[in-house]
């Protein structure tokens, strides 16, 4: 299903707020983003209590439970874990990965809160949650008419709101400092290979991984076991460059110390991975900083762009190959405003021959 509005995590807890408890509603988003913890958070908000079931995991019967006699007749009576007798909130969760007679065994349930003869204590609110085709995900044709039960909601991932619920979750400090240094690594698409790839989901798992190492000893093997768990969890780019902030963080260079001047880019070859680190948080910097137009930069923006192409002349003294890596387009297409590229192509080389002068006289 193709997305035409999306919802970030608060947006999408206020739209459940207000639309669930009327009609159900089906999530929609790639894995790794917090659609069940959300569901979980949602029906916490509400006192309710949080009941999950798994579609790719489900047989009719789990849900309809088994035929028995009762007074002479046969009736079905479905598990425990649907009959309650208060209101909860029940998660449909991976319903698009459910075989096709697990998918029209919900029909009642979604449409009437109903299986068989057993009626969902009145108050109970049902949503479901799956992954999208092009997530390379396990999942199935979805039926129009059980589509046409539900309301559709795409999420998409908001490194603001996780960074403000990580604050207060217990997300170890590297990963908490990274994402807010890095946010635009906090998720990417899932990759066609069988590899790790980068979500809030595998950020909280390292995370929880690194609250059981003593980060903060120098040792070689502390580091080599940082990155192997970081690798373990995240796309291998981010992985690596991880791995170069933890080392960043325990040497001298911060990149707001490289940017007013107290020191300079690493140069040396053993550096080189904190470099390449440092270079692409200088980029992502500029990206968020710097104004779209030249016209509506402020005092502030100039002097950035002004001291960003005296850095980038001393990164390329150092390494052209990952100077022009801060200027190049991201496969995204995000990329500097063109004004600052115009700027760049204009003053460096000018920049250059007056250093070049300066120093021969």
């Amino acid at each position: 299903m193709q997305s035409i509005i999306t919802l970030t995590q608060s947006d999408l807890l206020d739209f459940l707020l207000h639309v669930a408890s009327v009609r159900p509603v089906f999530i929609w988003g790639p894995p790794g983003i917090g659609k069940t913890s959300l569901v979980n958070a949602f029906a916490d908000d509400l006192g309710l209590p949080f009941v999950s079931l798994l579609g790719s995991q489900l047989a009719p019967e789990d849900l309809l439970g088994v035929p028995q006699i009762v007074d002479g007749f046969s009736r079905f009576c479905p598990p425990r874990v649907i009959a309650r007798d208060d209101p909860y909130c029940l998660l449909l969760d991976e319903l698009n990965a459910a075989s096709p007679e697990v998918q029209k065994a919900f029909y009642s349930l979604i449409h009437e809160q109903r299986i068989g003869e057993y009626h969902l204590p009145k108050g109970t609110i049902i949503i479901g949650a799956g992954n999208r085709a092009q997530d390379t995900a396990l999942v199935k044709p979805f039926p129009s008419a059980l589509i046409n039960r539900m309301i559709h909601v795409h999420l998409t991932v908001s490194h603001r709101d996780w960074l403000a619920w990580a604050g207060g979750a217990g997300i170890h400090p590297l990963v908490l400092e990274y994402v807010q240094l890095r946010p635009d690594q906090l998720w990417v698409n899932p990759p066609k290979s069988e590899e790790p790839f980068s979500t809030p989901r595998s950020w909280h798992m390292l995370s929880d991984a690194l609250h059981f190492y003593d980060t903060e000893r120098d040792t070689e093997r502390t580091l080599r076991a940082i990155e192997t768990v970081a690798y373990g969890c995240l796309s291998p780019t981010h992985a690596g460059q991880f791995k170069a902030f933890v080392k960043q963080v325990r040497g001298s260079y911060r990149l707001s110390a490289i940017l007013k001047g107290d020191i300079g880019w690493p140069a040396e070859p053993g550096d080189r991975d904190v470099l390449y680190f440092l270079a692409q948080s200088f980029r992502a910097q500029l990206v968020k900083e710097l104004a779209p137009e030249k016209d509506k930069a402020n005092g502030v923006q100039r002097d950035l762009a002004h001291r960003a192409k005296q850095l980038l002349l001393s990164l390329a003294a150092i390494s052209l190959e990952i100077a022009q890596l801060v200027v190049a387009p991201t496969d995204g297409g995000e990329g500097l405003p063109n004004w600052f590229l115009v700027e760049v192509v204009r003053d460096v080389p000018r920049m250059a021959i007056a250093r070049r002068e300066k120093e021969r006289a």
